[in-house]
């Protein structure tokens, strides 16, 4: 998946570039302009009670934002291109490493919707079922042979490793996602993947990052004595070559998962699928020195992000 944002202290050094998905509760996806250093992270999830609890004497409240501008998917045959996606999550770290993944509403992931190459004629024909022939010789109409793929989220992410982000070769984080297709025939309820059953992606660099930090003020704005650090770890290609792929449910009223299982290749065992996301993009915020306005480091973050917002 794409990349995009978050913060600056020797123990998140390590941000995480990558794809995800998640639930909380909080008003920060109201906003879509934030002002300066804060721009990356219009999602961060700084309302939700995991984030305001944040301490920072143990734990401490991170956001982050990673975006990808294009990409690819292979599932099982099928090679999906992957448009614009933005990850962002908010992050609690505790004490010996651990932490918790905090999703905005509506989910981490935000991706662009992609066509399907040769439409439903590629993920359905040729047959030798009659059934399916006799839909494959209907589509003559463009609209009725276009698919589109959109990768989404479900459930909570989990195994997140903030250090992953800053090296080559370690998945960053566990992400369960579906791909829904969309098309007339196939309808709205035709997916790959599912809550209980997600494709599991376990994105890690493929390049180094390039890494930078940034001081800003609490309203964005830089500042070199502000109390707020920035992480930028930028054009890191990243992949995952080991998830597996279920079946296809729900398409046709499930009348047509077969036919879409049998020419895609589904279920498609680990070895035989890929993501790639191109020149991702992340970004790691965080209070400098969360200890020092213990115990409300997490509502200070909250409230710096709401100064921000324009």
């Amino acid at each position: 998946m794409r990349s995009g944002s978050n913060r600056a202290r020797a123990g998140l050094l390590a941000s995480f570039t990558a794809l995800a998905a998640f639930a909380s509760v909080g008003s920060a996806t109201a906003a879509t302009n934030l002002n300066g250093n804060w721009a990356p992270f219009t999602r961060c999830p700084v309302d939700a009670p995991a984030m305001l609890a944040a301490d920072g004497a143990t734990d401490t409240a991170v956001c982050v934002s990673s975006h990808s501008a294009s990409g690819s998917i292979k599932l099982g045959n099928t090679v999906v291109p992957v448009g614009a996606s933005d990850l962002q999550v908010g992050v609690v770290t505790h004490p010996g490493g651990g932490a918790t993944v905090v999703s905005p509403p509506g989910g981490a992931l935000v991706a662009d919707s992609a066509q399907i190459p040769g439409g439903l004629l590629g993920l359905m024909c040729p047959s030798d079922i009659p059934v399916i022939t006799g839909i494959c010789n209907q589509l003559t109409d463009v609209s009725l042979n276009r698919v589109t793929a959109t990768i989404e989220s479900v459930n909570d992410p989990s195994d997140f490793q903030l250090l992953a982000g800053t090296t080559t070769g370690k998945p960053i984080i566990t992400l369960p996602v579906r791909i829904h297709l969309e098309n007339p025939l196939l309808g709205d309820k035709c997916y790959i993947g599912s809550a209980s059953d997600p494709v599991l992606l376990r994105p890690q660099n493929l390049t180094r990052p390039v890494i930078g930090t940034q001081q800003f003020e609490g309203d964005g704005t830089t500042g070199a004595a502000g109390p707020m650090g920035r992480i930028d770890l930028v054009g890191a290609d990243q992949t995952d070559t080991a998830y597996t792929v279920p079946g296809a449910g729900g398409c046709g009223l499930n009348l047509l998962n077969w036919a879409v299982n049998l020419k895609t290749g589904l279920p498609s065992a680990s070895g035989n699928n890929n993501v790639t996301l191109d020149d991702a993009r992340t970004y790691v915020a965080t209070i400098n020195d969360p200890g020092s306005v213990a115990p409300d480091a997490g509502k200070l973050l909250s409230q710096y992000w709401h100064s921000a917002v324009r």
